[in-house]
């Protein structure tokens, strides 16, 4: 509760340095776990729909087998939004330090 109140001094530019990439991780991490819930109900539905009515897929994928195919995608979906949300943020961030008109 102490760190949500007010504080009347000025936050130097280390600090606000901290506040811009603790937002800027938290961004990440949100669209992060949006994307892996989109990715992963997207990689379900074929999956198992396919190994339900493919004959290979029925002979040779397991339960185990099915939960790492839908786990991939959501791994890969959180973790390529997430980077790329933080490279953003640096980016945003480098040209608006470096690109000041004087």
């Amino acid at each position: 509760m102490a760190s949500k109140r007010s504080n009347f001094m000025i936050a130097s530019p280390n600090e606000k340095k901290g506040i811009d990439s603790e937002n800027s991780i938290r961004e990440a991490v949100r669209k992060g776990f949006k994307t892996a819930a989109i990715a992963g109900s997207v990689a379900a539905v074929p999956t198992l729909i396919g190994c339900r009515t493919i004959p290979w897929a029925k002979a040779n994928l397991n339960y185990t087998a099915q939960a790492l195919i839908i786990s991939a995608a959501s791994i890969a979906g959180f973790f390529i939004t997430a980077d790329r949300t933080i490279l953003e943020r640096a980016r945003e961030n480098t040209i608006g330090k470096y690109d000041r008109k004087a």
